[in-house]
């Protein structure tokens, strides 16, 4: 299975695409599952899996949490875990929610993780090693980090947008897995992360629309219906 493990709507307050749109998109690219995870939020989360039911897809419920000390995904995550508590708290939060805590981009430019990572991964589930969104050494760093500690590991696109759905993934042997044989899989490292990321100038358009998207959101954004 190709597991797009990273990617958000229009509930993040970066995104600007319905999770329908994401979906889709995963589906024409040959993507069979797809985890949405917003900043802070778990409504396109459920509304992915309603519009996905009937469809060659899973969907998986996540959310991106701003810990203080750097994001941490939380895959598996069907309720709101609060923004601003120690990275510690939050897979605490994570777990108790059922979920498996992924630190995402750790050594991203200006996204990176704060703090000792280390000490954090043996707290954690994994890291994030490939993703799309990120260009230069930073996810070759994470794949290094991964194996000289032995870590379980994660991959996706961080897409903000339909395009970059499926440009990285983690492939899991198998078909038609369940989220939980998938986590299970991730656990014991039986994945490859696939694709490449997004070139120098694809990043700066990339991030430059995440960047207008955010500041229209904050300028003019109305509650949305659930």
């Amino acid at each position: 299975m190709k597991c797009d493990l990273h990617c958000h709507t229009f509930y993040s307050y970066d995104g600007i695409s319905s999770p329908k749109e994401m979906v889709d998109a995963a589906l024409k690219k040959g993507i069979n599952c797809l985890a949405i995870t917003d900043h802070g939020e778990i409504k396109g989360a459920r509304e992915a899996i309603e519009y996905a039911k009937g469809k060659p897809i899973l969907i998986i419920p996540g959310i991106e949490i701003k810990s203080k000390e750097g994001d941490v995904l939380g895959l598996n995550v069907k309720e709101i875990i609060s923004n601003g508590l120690p990275a510690k708290e939050t897979i605490k939060k994570i777990r108790e929610a059922g979920g498996r805590a992924i630190i995402p981009h750790p050594f991203a430019k200006f996204r990176s993780f704060k703090g000792n990572l280390k000490e954090i991964l043996e707290e954690a589930d994994g890291v994030e090693v490939l993703n799309a969104s990120i260009f230069g050494p930073s996810n070759k760093k994470a794949l290094e980090f991964a194996q000289k500690y032995n870590l379980s590991f994660t991959a996706g696109s961080d897409a903000h947008f339909p395009d970059l759905v499926g440009r990285t993934y983690l492939e899991i042997p198998g078909e038609g897995l369940s989220i939980e044989i998938i986590l299970e899989k991730i656990k014991n490292k039986e994945a490859e992360a696939r694709g490449k990321e997004l070139s120098f100038l694809e990043t700066i358009i990339d991030h430059l629309k995440r960047s207008l998207i955010k500041i229209k959101n904050y300028a003019f954004r109305k509650p949305r219906k659930i």
